[in-house]
């Protein structure tokens, strides 16, 4: 399936049936049953979202996962999403409550309320000055919350780059009849000796443009907050690369003060996550595999990297 709702992305999708869901929703939550529920036809990889009325939605896993593993997991999202809210100056879905799972779908589900506000494009505000120095304040404003000692957990993006190497291999045959594999595998061959920039910070760790809500050339929400936790502080900055053409990078990079290492470790962490995206979702999720091939030509085009 090329794209669209219910494209299989991933090999241990779990299978999502609208009425099914409904069902689930209205059965478990009472107090939406005269409410709208549809689903949204979204970027996003992770989990399958429906808008409940105006001010609720619901959060479906996609990847199967045992039922207790789940209702951890979205515990820790739920905190997560609290701490975040403290620190942001962006509205941010605040948590609502778990949802069980049922006989045809076997997992917990998450919900939350919804947000207003466009979901960001690659290109839609890249040569925007207020959006650029949205983006900066939200990175300023959560690298400034305490980490309360914790430190990176290892898991994903934000830590050591060569960590990630096994991965970059995979992604680079994957991609040979895709992308100039040659001359990315230079790039990375660069960037993976980078040497760490500093301290671990609290990092949003995710933010891509389908994270992020916009209306007009301001920054006005964001989403997937559950992973708050400490990173390399040159994680956010995927951000810049993400969404925003060289003038507006270097807007976000003098406002947050980034040397050389944290700005090319920024580059870094978004090379990592653009080169998974072309292959692996080139059939099923257009739109993220074009968010890749985009970041990548403003990687290669950037003398500075």
């Amino acid at each position: 399936m090329a794209g669209g709702i219910g494209s299989t992305m991933h090999d241990n999708q779990v299978h999502i049936d609208a009425d099914v869901i409904r069902g689930m929703i209205v059965d478990q939550f009472p107090q939406y049953r005269d409410e709208r529920i549809e689903r949204l036809e979204t970027a996003g990889t992770v989990n399958a979202i429906f808008r409940i009325g105006s001010r609720v939605a619901a959060r479906f896993p996609l990847r199967k996962m045992e039922p207790v593993e789940c209702a951890e997991m979205l515990r820790r999202e739920a905190a997560a999403m609290t701490e975040f809210s403290k620190h942001s100056r962006f509205a941010t879905p605040r948590p609502l409550g778990l949802g069980r799972p049922g006989v045809l779908y076997p997992m917990p589900w998450a919900v939350q309320s919804w947000i207003e506000g466009d979901v960001a494009t690659p290109n839609g505000l890249a040569a925007s000055t207020r959006f650029a120095l949205d983006i900066a304040d939200l990175i300023a404003s959560l690298r400034a919350a305490d980490t309360h000692g914790r430190h990176f957990d290892g898991q994903g993006r934000g830590g050591n780059l060569p960590d990630h190497d096994d991965w970059m291999e995979v992604c680079f045959k994957n991609s040979e009849d895709l992308l100039d594999v040659a001359r990315l595998r230079l790039m990375w061959a660069r960037l993976r000796e980078l040497p760490p920039s500093g301290p671990h910070v609290m990092s949003h760790r995710d933010l891509i443009p389908a994270n992020l809500l916009v209306h007009g050339e301001r920054l006005v929400g964001v989403l997937d907050a559950g992973s708050f936790g400490p990173a390399d502080p040159a994680l956010d900055l995927v951000a810049a690369w993400h969404l925003l053409d060289r003038d507006r990078r270097e807007i976000v990079r003098a406002h947050l003060g980034s040397g050389d290492v944290e700005w090319k470790r920024g580059a870094a962490w978004a090379f990592q996550q653009a080169m998974g995206l072309v292959w692996y979702y080139e059939r099923s999720n257009p739109r993220m595999s074009a968010l890749g091939r985009n970041t990548l030509s403003r990687l290669l085009d950037d003398l500075d990297v």
